[in-house]
């Protein structure tokens, strides 16, 4: 992966599920760019890995680790309680998410939804908590991760955690618009706050790990995966690709301002460009049914 060269001090970056997939390759790409990054991550054992190879390709790479498992509202609390002692937070990447969700809606410890949960509502939970570190960080920003799954459902408003009619590709759909709805309605509350911070959306396109570059214990698909996911090379790409639109997120020393929404050139698959997204996740209507609802369903209350 390209280095990404950014002048100025070691920034804190903070990256919710940073030891495989697309945060494996965003947290790798940023410490090789010398910021210090937190791997917010459920399984201590799988980021210390994927924290080795970072490092034996990155021998300068500062890492922490903070246990954070989204699903569970009590493991955010734990998380941000930890994460608040930092004495910055540059930018939080909320990149933890169920991609193979379950055929059967399951819910979580809370009496959530599960892919809903941990996709979205952790996050949420999460962004509130941190805001005080983020406030009095210059020049710090959200980066929320979407999908192309967004042009493809509309939420169902009255029934955002799927009590009735789940689907799995719904769900995962679903989690992504309420998600990316949050990302976009942030930033202008932020702005109307007059709040420095900035809430910005990155999705990867059609990035799969067949295409994606071996790493031992993070990445090692089969032969047979490798083959079947090399078979649409025409459309996708890896991960370590589908990584580069969080990176320009995170790194871009001006975003728009206004709806900031970065993605591959090509839609599916391509260098790191601006986007535009689907149009009901820039809904205002929605943005303010999604951010009630989440607040009633996190006991979470944001002070901006």
């Amino acid at each position: 992966m390209t280095p990404v060269h950014r002048p100025g001090a070691r920034r804190t970056v903070v990256v919710t599920g940073a030891n495989a997939g697309l945060g494996f390759w965003t947290t790798l790409a940023l410490a090789d760019s010398g910021d210090h990054v937190v791997m917010a991550c459920r399984n201590r054992d799988r980021a210390d890995a994927a924290a080795a190879m970072i490092r034996a390709r990155v021998p300068t790479a500062e890492l922490e680790f903070v246990e954070l498992d989204t699903a569970d509202l009590s493991s955010v609390t734990r998380a941000a309680e930890q994460l608040r002692q930092l004495e910055r937070i540059d930018v939080l990447i909320e990149n933890a998410g169920i991609v193979h969700v379950p055929a059967r809606r399951e819910q979580t410890v809370d009496g959530l939804e599960l892919v809903a949960a941990t996709n979205f509502f952790g996050h949420f939970a999460l962004t509130a908590a941190l805001l005080p570190v983020l406030e009095r960080t210059p020049g710090s920003r959200v980066v929320t991760l979407g999908s192309l799954a967004t042009l493809l459902v509309a939420p169902k408003l009255h029934d955002l955690q799927l009590q009735t009619g789940y689907l799995g590709p719904r769900a995962y759909a679903q989690s992504k618009v309420l998600l990316q709805s949050f990302g976009f309605e942030l930033d202008r509350r932020l702005a109307a706050s007059g709040a420095l911070v900035r809430s910005l959306v990155a999705h990867p396109g059609y990035s799969i790990s067949g295409r994606t570059p071996r790493v031992p214990t993070v990445n090692e698909p089969s032969r047979a995966k490798r083959f079947r996911d090399n078979l649409q090379a025409p459309f996708t790409q890896g991960k370590h690709r589908g990584a580069l639109p969080i990176i320009r997120a995170a790194s871009d020393p001006s975003p728009p301002r206004g709806i900031a929404f970065y993605g591959p050139k090509w839609m599916l698959k391509g260098d790191a460009t601006l986007s535009l997204p689907a149009s009901i996740t820039t809904n205002r209507d929605v943005a303010a049914a999604v951010w009630a609802e989440a607040e009633r369903f996190t006991g979470t209350t944001f002070v901006l």
